[in-house]
């Protein structure tokens, strides 16, 4: 007996969506993945990739933890850190140990760190040709340094893991559907919004409107993307601010 039109809609409607969740819990499985060969196969704690494009916005692949997670967000936030300097030198960035007598970024940068259980930063640019495209992000929750083998070592994992997080990050960048795990904040499209709406509301450059956005989010001790999202659902104005 044949299924009434309504029924066979919704059913059509629920296998996309089972198709769509399956797709979707792949893509983030696939992200993940690309972390664990540096948690698994290097003296550390946890792991971050972070793709940038050419006007330098940031799309974090995946991180294996959520102090990984929240190092990745402090950097993007205050626009410094390993990270970045691995990211702009294309060298490798290693600070033993981040509580040393040897102050790390900026006095904001180091007061932030000290809230986190974190002994040690590394940061490796990932590389197509001369150029950086990326950076792996690694910690580890007390100090020391990693020996020339697991120098080595990281340089490899990261030059194997570069292709699949750069498609990874241009797969998502077409794909507004994509779901994310918790820990991976993969593309910050909440951010990029945010600094547009800004830029018309306050008449800036995009780069004196994501400064602000940086600001608001750090005085206000949130995270950015918290800060963006009520942007961008007009929660927050910044005409309606102090001067």
């Amino acid at each position: 007996m044949p299924r009434s039109t309504g029924v066979s809609r919704r059913l059509s409607q629920f296998e996309s969506t089972q198709i769509v969740d399956v797709v979707a819990q792949n893509a983030g499985q696939r992200r993940a993945s690309l972390c664990d060969p540096f948690v698994e196969q290097l003296p550390i704690t946890g792991a971050s990739i972070s793709v940038f494009d050419t006007q330098g916005r940031q799309s974090t692949i995946c991180t294996s933890d959520p102090t990984a997670a929240r190092l990745d967000e402090l950097q993007f936030e205050l626009g410094e850190g390993p990270q970045w300097e691995a990211f702009q030198r294309a060298t490798p960035v290693l600070h033993p140990d981040v509580r040393g007598a040897t102050p790390i970024g900026s006095m904001l940068f180091g007061q932030a760190m000290l809230t986190l259980p974190v002994g040690a930063l590394f940061a490796f640019p990932m590389l197509v040709g001369a150029a950086a495209v990326g950076v792996v992000g690694l910690y580890r929750s007390t100090a020391g340094a990693l020996d020339p083998e697991a120098l080595q070592l990281a340089a490899r994992l990261t030059k194997r893991a570069t292709i699949p997080a750069v498609s990874d990050a241009m797969r998502t960048a077409q794909t507004d559907g994509d779901s994310v795990s918790s820990t991976a904040p993969t593309v910050w499209r909440e951010v990029h919004q945010a600094t547009g709406i800004l830029l018309v509301q306050l008449g800036l450059t995009a780069a004196e409107s994501f400064a602000q956005l940086r600001a608001y989010a750090f005085a206000a001790q949130r995270p950015i993307r918290e800060v963006a999202r009520d942007v961008v659902e007009r929660r927050l104005d910044f005409r309606d601010l102090p001067d």
